[in-house]
């Protein structure tokens, strides 16, 4: 695996999610400048979101797959959630599988990144594949 520059970025976008998480976790207390759990859960929605389009877009080789995407939408919808819902009993909960499904995203994004690398390039669409020519002597 070749860990790009994007790849970089994403993780530190992920970690910008996950550190004030664990802080929460370990202490009961986010940081001020996140105020309570709907601001954690906006700020997820963000970063999960610019993370997720960095490490899936920029290069053209390299798609992501529907299941991604599925993931993706899926964690984006319980993130909604989770800022909807932020003053319920269940936002605690949503919470926490909101940033299971980031983690989970992240973790499908580098596992195609790693698996990409050695991967034989497809021929491009429309190219024909010729036959050897056969030489024969004429005696």
């Amino acid at each position: 695996m070749r860990f790009r520059l994007r790849d970089l970025f994403a993780t530190l976008l992920v970690l910008a999610v996950g550190v004030p998480y664990a802080m929460y976790l370990a202490t009961g207390d986010l940081p001020t400048a996140i105020g309570d759990l709907g601001g954690l859960a906006f700020v997820g929605l963000v970063l999960g979101t610019a993370a997720f389009l960095v490490q899936s877009k920029g290069d053209l080789l390299d798609r992501p797959a529907r299941m991604e995407e599925v993931v993706a939408a899926v964690a984006f919808i319980i993130g909604l959630l989770a800022l909807m819902y932020s003053e319920a009993a269940v936002a605690e909960v949503l919470l926490a599988v909101f940033m299971g499904a980031i983690l989970v995203v992240w973790a499908l994004e580098m596992l195609d990144h790693l698996t990409d690398e050695g991967a034989p390039k497809a021929r491009p669409t429309g190219a024909r594949q010729t036959a050897p020519v056969r030489t024969s002597p004429r005696g």
